[in-house]
């Protein structure tokens, strides 16, 4: 509700989470005793009257129900987040309950007195509300929580829901009101409930009798219904004062006293008693001149002739003349959070809807902030940089929606003065990671030296890059879930800092690009000076932005690399995401031209099913920078990821595309194996039929765990026979968390689905493997892929412990950070090249290739995501995911033996009646030791015009005849008769060489 983190963040849903929000069933069994029966998000935004967001409950029932071990739980319309307010006392039979929650900056009036108060920030048009049994949040999208007592889904596009949809959208002046007061239940929101003006009602306000029983009213007397503001301001050295009401349907309200929080000068007075049954009494909470500035609460008591009472509590909020350092103090909030106060600062930066004011003298004390951002909304700043000026404002604590803490502010200013030039403001030097960036809240400070980038995946909608003091590596990537991790990530958090772009709104241009039109992870930024200020920062949540008042100097210190480096070998693997590469677009289209086409999930063909390229604009992009990247990859196999599931066809197109661009037929796909799953993305692989043949079919583990069935082939090197296989694999991704326990996210770093993930690789290890080493007959495997775990998560230990070896780790890791994505500014490895124990000693090298996750997003395929376009035809950003690159040594199945022995050859004889020439070959043991067989006899240079006829097979299109299956023991000879038919009468020779070993 926060004016400045107000504008829209524009955020690609993924098919899954697409789908979730299709889904809703009815959230209970019956309808329930207690309800919500009214929703409101709208407080305190643009064009509300009411202050706060509330939650109204009702007890429909006719019993009392006990709420202290009760919530009301918030997240927003596709949120998997809930924070709850703790609700407490007891809900009588008919009876209303509010619940009052966060504020907004706009609004005029303050809601009835509330039953609980809570900060939940409630969306304004659309989001979820829970009522729960308990005070333990809910997980997930669509919980199922035997503790949940009510659901409300409020507004459009809302994915969790009783019954066939959600409430109507709200706004700032509409909220969602259950039908008959609070009685219907159907369990169905969208038709239980109407949109209406708010109208908050408390358990002081009159009570509602359902039909059929439910609501009955205790027989005993009334409560004493409160009407008390929830708070009065004035100035120091000014009286003011603020009335109070209470009346009750069945009694007299004849007295009132305070009871809590008394103060000398803070008094009641001008009590007026009610006159009868259900009349109003009234008094004034009075606050003399003597009152100093501060916020005191006060708690006042009504009784009346029947002997009962009621209490109510009323912030006093007194303003004074406060130092800004005073008003942000050394706590986690301000020690006058929510008074009125005074204060005076030079302007240091016109930011958003309002300004930074800082003093200049300070007070030496380094735990209290120097400076203050105040809010203005559409009013303008009484001056400019360097003026000295004088606010007098509520001090409030404002938090972005999932902030780790809050952030001092002055707003709701009433009045504001320019006391003409002030004194220079110095730059506080700050060590990113050393410090609390909470004692810098506000000020102008320099960050010394380099800082890295971390992250620019929000450059393009939101002018920000992450900073930290080198690259900070994903905690689970370097250690086991656990103590190390959970250190690594605290450290993490202190030591970053988001550098934004002067602006709250999407960027006009996309800043801080190089003359290459990037900017990358790993490039620095030296001398930052700026303001440093807190708010909503791309991705959810909020933290620490720098502000520059300096244009930033950046360096490219992370060099991109035209093509991978890895050491020799014999073949060379690789792994690339493709990041959704369809032939079928989102409109509808597909590369054929072609319209009304679908992709397919499961038995559902639709358009919307599609990811990937738009249109085929978009696609052309997409497809030249894939290419490109494959290309220089130079790769002998490669396994993909996130490929449309349309049989070959997509696989095939990429093939064709990459030949032509290289300019000859030099790969070909895999054909599909019997199961590619029910995802509308698979796995597949290319590879150079030059380099290497299939052996056997395509294999895949259709097994219901396998969301993306692995899929597996077995290569022979034509160079010398060599076989091994390549599994590739695309486990459970990390989102959308759903599937019970163990696929929550537990907050140990390895977020959602984590049990599947676990059981794959399992299925994996224990059967997919050991079939395709049955099925080859070879126990050298390479499995790649994206496993969606980083390095030292359940996943890949799992697998690690059970017969393979983490070649990023054994050749990565000792250089430096082994990374593939880089999430939340921090880099770590969801893609994996895991050789078995017998393939590992042939592996040469591996390397990750930064072409993609060092990238922003924002210089991507896509068209009209940001004001500019600064994509470019080349292998950078084809993905999100950077490739992997295996070298591989294969040891031959075949081992030339020509110089071991002695080749006797006779001459060749001719048959007039056959036409056909023969000959003899013997061979003799030269050394002191065993030949082991087979032994071939190869032909080599033997022209093309002569067919060998009694050949046994072909190598690499030259001939070859096996001349003995057994060991030639020293000394021993073998003879093997040559054929041939040579129809042009030519002179002919050839060159013999004698192979060990099977082609």
């Amino acid at each position: 509700m926060t004016p400045r983190a107000s504008h829209s963040v524009p955020v690609r849903m993924t098919v899954l989470a697409a789908l979730l929000a299709g889904l809703s069933a009815s959230a209970l069994a019956a309808p329930g005793d207690v309800v919500i029966s009214q929703v409101y998000g709208g407080g305190g935004n643009s064009g509300a009257t009411l202050k706060n967001d509330y939650i109204e409950l009702f007890n429909r029932s006719s019993a009392a129900v006990d709420l202290s071990t009760w919530s009301v739980q918030y997240a927003s319309s596709t949120g998997n987040s809930w924070a709850l307010t703790r609700l407490t006392g007891t809900i009588q039979p008919g009876q209303y309950y509010l619940v009052q929650e966060a504020a907004g900056n706009a609004g005029s009036q303050n809601l009835p007195q509330p039953d609980a108060t809570g900060t939940l920030a409630m969306a304004g048009g659309a989001g979820k509300v829970a009522l729960v049994s308990s005070q333990t949040a809910l997980s997930g999208t669509n919980p199922t929580s035997a503790t949940l007592q009510d659901v409300v889904g409020y507004g459009s596009g809302t994915n969790f829901y009783e019954g066939s949809g959600p409430t109507g959208t709200l706004s700032a002046t509409l909220a969602a009101l259950r039908a008959d007061g609070g009685c219907t239940d159907s369990n169905n929101n969208a038709a239980d409930f109407s949109t209406a003006s708010p109208s908050p009602r408390n358990s002081a306000s009159p009570y509602k009798l359902c039909a059929g029983g439910g609501g009955t009213p205790d027989p005993v007397a009334q409560p004493i219904a409160l009407n008390c503001p929830t708070s009065i301001s004035g100035r120091a050295g000014t009286a003011f004062s603020g009335v109070l009401r209470a009346s009750d349907p069945d009694s007299i309200v004849n007295a009132a006293s305070i009871t809590g929080g008394a103060r000398a000068g803070i008094s009641l007075t001008g009590f007026t008693a009610a006159g009868a049954d259900g009349g109003s009494a009234s008094a004034s909470l009075s606050v003399d001149a003597s009152v100093a500035g501060g916020n005191y609460p006060v708690a006042v008591t009504f009784t009346n002739d029947d002997g009962q009472s009621a209490s109510c509590t009323v912030n006093v909020l007194v303003s004074g003349e406060q130092t800004i350092s005073q008003l942000q103090g050394s706590g986690a909030t301000s020690p006058f959070n929510n008074t009125v106060q005074t204060t005076t600062g030079v302007i240091t930066k016109l930011l958003g809807s309002g300004y930074y004011i800082q003093d200049p003298a300070g007070d030496n004390d380094p735990t209290t902030p120097d400076a203050i951002y105040v809010y203005t909304g559409s009013a303008a700043a009484p001056g400019k940089v360097g003026d000295l000026v004088r606010v007098t404002g509520t001090v409030t604590e404002y938090t972005p929606t999932g902030a780790p803490r809050s952030y001092t502010e002055i707003k709701d200013i009433t009045a504001s003065a320019n006391l003409g030039t002030g004194q220079p403001v110095g730059i506080t030097n700050v060590r990113l990671g050393a410090e609390d960036l909470r004692r810098y809240e506000g000020m102008l400070v320099r960050f010394s030296g380099a800082l890295t980038v971390n992250g620019n995946g929000f450059l393009g909608d939101r002018g920000e890059l992450v900073l930290g003091n080198g690259r900070l590596e994903t905690p689970t990537n370097r250690f086991r879930p656990g103590p190390e991790a959970n250190a690594l990530a605290a450290a993490n958090e202190r030591n970053m800092v988001v550098l934004d772009d002067n602006s709250f709104t999407t960027p006009a241009h996309i800043p801080y690009l190089f003359q290459d039109q990037t900017v990358r992870a790993g490039d620095t930024v030296n001398d930052l000076v700026g303001v440093l200020d807190f708010g909503a920062i791309g991705g959810g949540g909020g933290w620490y932005k720098l502000q520059p008042t300096d244009t930033p100097t950046f360096s490219r210190t992370n060099v991109r690399e035209a093509a991978p480096t890895v050491a020799a070998g014999n073949v060379r693997v690789a792994s690339a995401n493709v990041l959704n590469f369809f032939t079928t677009f989102t409109n509808g289209r597909d590369v054929n031209g072609a319209s009304g086409q679908g992709c397919k999930i499961g038995n559902s063909t639709s358009a919307g099913n599609c990811r990937g390229a738009d249109n085929m604009d978009e696609f052309v992009r997409q497809r030249d920078k894939i290419v490109n990247e494959l290309k220089a990859m130079d790769a002998d196999a490669v396994g993909l990821m996130e490929i449309q599931n349309n049989g070959d066809f997509a696989v095939g197109y990429l093939v064709n595309a990459l030949n032509a661009s290289i300019g000859s037929t030099v790969y070909a796909y895999v054909p599909q194996p019997p199961a590619t799953g029910t995802d509308a993305i698979r796995v597949a692989m290319i590879y150079k039929p030059g380099k290497l043949t299939l052996v056997g079919g395509a294999m895949s583990d259709n097994d219901s765990v396998n969301n993306r069935p692995p899929m597996a082939q077995t290569f022979k090197v034509n160079s010398n026979g060599a076989k091994f296989s390549l599994i590739v694999n695309h486990l459970k991704s990390k989102g959308s968390c759903g599937g019970g326990t163990g696929n929550t996210d537990s907050g140990d770093g390895q977020g959602c689905w984590n049990l599947t993930r676990v059981q794959q690789a399992t299925r994996l290890a224990q059967y997919f493997i050991p079939a395709v080493v049955a099925a080859s007959g070879d126990a050298d495997v390479l499995a790649v892929g994206d496993f969606n775990s980083y390095g030292h998560e359940d996943p890949i230990a799992y697998l690690t412990s059970n017969g393979m070896v983490n070649e990023l780790e054994r050749f990565v890791r000792p250089n430096g950070t082994p990374y593939s994505y880089v999430f939340d500014g921090m880099s770590g490895y969801l893609d994996h090249a895991l050789a078995s124990t017998s393939l590992d000693p042939q592996v040469t090298g591996v390397t990750e290739w930064h072409n993609n996750a060092d990238e922003p997003e924002a210089i991507d395929y896509n068209i009209g995501d940001t004001a500019d376009d600064p994509y470019v035809n080349n292998a950078f950003r084809a993905s999100d995911h950077d490739p992997v690159v295996v070298s591989l040594n294969l040891a031959g199945a075949t081992t030339d033996v020509t110089s071991s022995v002695k080749i006797v050859q006779s001459g060749l004889k001719g048959n007039v009646l056959t036409g056909k020439v023969s000959g003899t070959v013997t061979i003799t043991n030269t050394t002191s030791a065993p030949i082991s067989g087979p032994l071939q006899l190869r032909l080599d240079g033997l022209p093309s015009s002569v067919t060998l006829d009694n050949r046994t097979g072909m190598q690499n299109g030259t001939p070859y005849i096996t001349i003995s299956t057994g060991t030639l023991a020293p000394g021993a000879q073998a003879t093997v008769t040559t054929s041939f038919s040579n129809p042009t009468k030519i002179q002919f020779s050839y060159t013999p060489t004698i192979i060990s070993g099977t082609f």
